[in-house]
Protein backbone atom coordinates (compact mmCIF):
# COMPACT_ATOMS: atom_id res chain seq x y z
CA UNK A 1 0.00 0.00 0.00
CA UNK A 2 1.53 3.56 -1.10
CA UNK A 3 1.39 6.04 2.22
CA UNK A 4 -0.48 9.07 1.27
CA UNK A 5 0.41 11.97 -0.57
CA UNK A 6 -0.13 14.04 2.35
CA UNK A 7 2.64 11.75 4.37
CA UNK A 8 5.17 11.86 1.33
CA UNK A 9 5.06 15.47 1.55
CA UNK A 10 5.72 15.56 4.67
CA UNK A 11 8.57 12.98 4.59
CA UNK A 12 10.12 15.04 2.34
CA UNK A 13 10.13 17.89 4.17
CA UNK A 14 11.72 16.41 6.46
CA UNK A 15 14.35 14.55 4.21
CA UNK A 16 15.25 18.40 3.28
CA UNK A 17 15.13 19.56 6.93
CA UNK A 18 17.87 16.67 7.44
CA UNK A 19 19.60 17.50 4.54
CA UNK A 20 20.37 21.30 5.74
CA UNK A 21 21.05 19.80 9.18
CA UNK A 22 23.75 17.89 7.74
CA UNK A 23 25.32 20.37 5.85
CA UNK A 24 24.95 22.92 9.24
CA UNK A 25 26.74 20.33 11.28
CA UNK A 26 29.64 19.60 8.75
CA UNK A 27 30.36 23.51 8.54
CA UNK A 28 29.89 23.36 12.44
CA UNK A 29 33.02 20.95 12.66
CA UNK A 30 34.52 22.76 10.34
CA UNK A 31 34.58 25.67 12.59
CA UNK A 32 35.58 23.10 15.47
CA UNK A 33 39.00 22.38 13.82
CA UNK A 34 39.43 25.72 12.87
CA UNK A 35 39.34 26.42 16.58
CA UNK A 36 41.34 23.98 17.57
CA UNK A 37 44.29 24.24 15.05
CA UNK A 38 44.32 27.73 16.60
CA UNK A 39 44.45 26.31 19.92
CA UNK A 40 47.14 24.70 19.85
CA UNK A 41 49.17 26.97 17.35
CA UNK A 42 48.94 28.99 20.54
CA UNK A 43 49.64 26.74 23.51
CA UNK A 44 45.83 27.32 24.70
CA UNK A 45 44.39 24.64 26.36
CA UNK A 46 41.95 22.87 23.31
CA UNK A 47 39.16 21.66 26.00
CA UNK A 48 37.54 24.49 28.25
CA UNK A 49 34.74 22.87 29.74
CA UNK A 50 33.48 26.52 31.39
CA UNK A 51 33.13 27.50 27.64
CA UNK A 52 31.42 24.35 26.81
CA UNK A 53 28.90 24.51 30.38
CA UNK A 54 28.21 28.30 29.08
CA UNK A 55 26.95 27.36 25.59
CA UNK A 56 25.01 24.47 26.56
CA UNK A 57 23.05 26.96 29.09
CA UNK A 58 22.85 28.92 26.86
CA UNK A 59 21.22 26.75 24.25
CA UNK A 60 18.84 25.05 26.80
CA UNK A 61 17.37 28.51 27.74
CA UNK A 62 16.52 28.75 23.94
CA UNK A 63 14.74 25.83 23.81
CA UNK A 64 10.88 26.24 22.33
CA UNK A 65 8.58 23.54 22.50
CA UNK A 66 8.23 21.26 21.20
CA UNK A 67 11.77 21.01 22.78
CA UNK A 68 12.67 21.32 26.26
CA UNK A 69 15.69 22.32 27.83
CA UNK A 70 16.98 18.64 28.92
CA UNK A 71 16.28 17.63 25.28
CA UNK A 72 18.85 20.35 23.55
CA UNK A 73 21.35 19.50 26.28
CA UNK A 74 21.84 15.77 25.15
CA UNK A 75 21.25 16.75 21.37
CA UNK A 76 24.11 19.21 22.04
CA UNK A 77 26.70 17.04 24.14
CA UNK A 78 26.30 14.50 21.46
CA UNK A 79 27.17 16.58 18.80
CA UNK A 80 30.01 18.61 21.23
CA UNK A 81 31.23 14.55 22.14
CA UNK A 82 31.50 13.93 18.21
CA UNK A 83 33.05 17.08 17.19
CA UNK A 84 35.55 16.24 19.70
CA UNK A 85 36.29 12.73 18.18
CA UNK A 86 36.23 14.25 15.02
CA UNK A 87 38.60 16.77 16.05
CA UNK A 88 41.10 14.10 17.99
CA UNK A 89 41.23 12.35 14.69
CA UNK A 90 42.17 15.04 12.61
CA UNK A 91 45.50 16.03 15.16
CA UNK A 92 48.57 14.64 13.31
CA UNK A 93 49.94 11.45 15.37
CA UNK A 94 53.08 12.05 17.19
CA UNK A 95 56.40 10.25 16.00
CA UNK A 96 57.35 7.51 19.11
Amino acid sequence: MKPAPELEALRRSIDDLDNRILALVAERVKVVLAVGQFKRDHQIAVYDPERERKMLERLCSQASAPLDGDTVRRIFERLIDESRRIEQHSMPKLAP
